[in-house]
């Protein structure tokens, strides 16, 4: 799966649009590298997600196509 619908489809980010845009300038690291929007995300992938002044670390732990709003936070879990 892409990495931005990941990141909308886990929630953690609200729209696919933003997550795109975060990507494209450089505020998503996938296992210590910056990568883009394009980025095939795996299970066992570490993310880092610098929005604003906050820093969010996640493990990939599962990924899904349609998830409900009440499991989305099981696809991840934060370090």
């Amino acid at each position: 799966m892409r990495l931005d619908k990941f990141l909308k489809v886990s929630r953690l980010i609200k729209r696919r649009t933003v997550a795109n845009e975060a990507c494209d300038n450089g505020r998503i690291l996938a296992n210590g590298r910056v990568v883009k929007a394009s980025y095939d995300v795996k299970v066992g992938d570490k993310l880092e997600i610098a929005m604003g002044s906050r820093t969010i670390a996640v493990e990939v732990l599962e990924v899904a196509e349609n998830v409900r709003k009440d499991d989305a936070s099981g696809m991840y879990r934060e370090i």
